[in-house]
């Protein structure tokens, strides 16, 4: 199974990592959550989102953020969010609305200790290397069990802890259906136990919505 090339419009081998000297803060960053959406159902459920290329082009995935877990609690930066356009069309592939990415930069981008092109480029990173389960990416609708859902992702990814994950739902009608995957990692890349700030609040039984 191969990582996020399975996600629809998803292709990101190719790009160079380039190290830049961080700056240091006040307030030290403990961690990261990478909070990735399922588009079908978040377009669904949102009509301001569903006028987004997200939405409009039938994502099947897309990530929302990488969060800073930091005691600062003003995490906002005028600093630049511009990136190569080589670096925005890879971006775009997991993360496809400008204004929502720029957006991002400056509510996070005062805590973390990178510019934006680094911050990015650690997004895509950490996205490149995580197998995703197919039903994810699947045009059918179906009912999975948690249990059975964890033990794929454990399965993809051996160095996936079971605490480095959670799941969110949102109930709608009758039904109850996945909206979030949420990934904890340390300050170095490497998988983490989540801390209790970080919610999940799916139930045993869940309903995650095809690609359309």
């Amino acid at each position: 199974m191969p990582a996020l090339k399975k996600w629809a419009a998803f292709g990101l081998s190719g790009v160079g990592l380039i190290l830049i000297t961080p700056r240091i803060y006040a307030a030290p960053v403990q961690g990261y959550v990478m909070v990735i959406q399922m588009t079908p159902a978040v377009c669904m459920l949102d009509t301001h989102s569903s006028k987004k290329r997200k939405c409009l082009e039938g994502y099947a995935l897309n990530i929302s953020g990488l969060y800073p877990e930091t005691s600062k609690t003003d995490c906002k930066t005028n600093s630049s969010a511009e990136l190569s356009p080589l670096q925005a069309k890879v971006v775009a592939r997991v993360m496809p609305d400008g204004n929502t990415r720029l957006q991002l930069w400056r509510s996070i981008g005062g805590c973390v200790p990178m510019n934006a092109s680094q911050y990015f480029r650690t997004v895509i990173n950490y996205a490149e290397r995580l197998k995703i389960p197919s039903e994810l990416t699947s045009p059918e609708t179906r009912t999975i069990q948690l249990t059975e859902f964890r033990s794929q992702f454990l399965r993809l990814n051996p160095t996936l802890p079971s605490q480095a994950l959670r799941f969110n739902c949102a109930a709608i009608q009758q039904n109850t259906i996945l909206t979030e995957v949420k990934l904890c990692y340390k300050t170095n890349g490497q998988y983490k136990q989540c801390s209790v700030t970080v919610d999940t609040n799916c139930p045993a039984s869940f309903t995650i919505k095809g690609s359309y």
